[in-house]
């Protein structure tokens, strides 16, 4: 049986003060290696973190910065801490933190490889447009890296800390995870589908801070952006590591 690399988990929060104590106390139930980022959180959410006493690690800054920003501030205070891997969960309590260990036995027998959890996408109260954008998503992510991955929308994954890309050319907002699977894939990290479980509330019970005004557009210019890099970067460099890497 291969070795569980070093890991955290990684939670980033933005105004969850309703789930967020529930999803970390089933995470701390696996592992007490946490860190959570409060990007900006007006709910209290820090405070209620506090109140709790729950021994995490918490990074919070007064002003909201965006999903990738808070992955990012994340990301680097785990490899300071010498952790190999990042596990990152949501806070809304969508994912279910129990399906952690699936991530970690796909990265164990691959050391170096990113795992994607990978949700059913007729899962009961999914949101009609969470199911068009994740297949639009998949497809332009097939176009741009030429791998095919089922859930390209998920943010339970195991991030292999050493592989990943710079972190400053990583986008602030909600757009953040796209690009760093494009960049992961141009430069070969293996990406692992893992089915994760997933669950949707009732409508009336959701949190979303997704604007699907705004958050779209930014996810439809970053698509072209990578689109062009695919031509001039990622699809040369992977053509030019299958051909000296067989």
């Amino acid at each position: 049986m291969n070795a569980c690399p070093s890991y955290c988990v990684l939670v980033p929060v933005y105004n969850n003060a309703g789930t967020i104590v529930e999803v970390l106390k089933r995470i701390l139930a696996l592992t007490q290696d946490v860190v959570v980022v409060c990007d900006g959180c007006t709910d209290g959410t820090p405070e209620r973190i506090a109140d709790a006493g729950l021994p995490v690690h918490v990074i919070a800054y007064p002003k909201n910065r965006g999903k990738g920003a808070a992955l990012c501030e994340g990301f680097s205070c785990a490899r300071a801490l010498g952790y190999a891997y990042a596990v990152t969960v949501d806070a809304d309590g969508q994912h279910f933190p129990e399906d952690i260990p699936l991530l970690l036995d796909a990265v164990a027998a691959r050391p170096g490889a990113l795992a994607v959890g990978s949700r059913r996408l007729d899962a009961e109260n999914m949101p009609s447009g969470n199911t068009f954008a994740n297949r639009f998503s998949n497809f332009q992510f097939a176009v741009n890296t030429g791998v095919r991955l089922p859930d390209t929308q998920t943010g339970l994954r195991a991030w292999p800390l050493e592989n990943l890309p710079p972190l400053w050319l990583i986008p602030s907002r909600y757009e953040a995870e796209l690009a760093l699977l494009d960049l992961c894939a141009w430069r070969g990290v293996p990406l692992i589908p893992v089915p994760v479980r997933v669950y949707y509330p009732p409508k009336g019970e959701r949190v979303s801070h997704f604007r699907p005004f705004a958050d779209f557009t930014r996810i439809f210019i970053l698509n072209c952006i990578l689109f062009a890099a695919s031509l001039v970067y990622g699809w040369p460099r992977t053509l030019l590591r299958k051909a000296f890497c067989r």
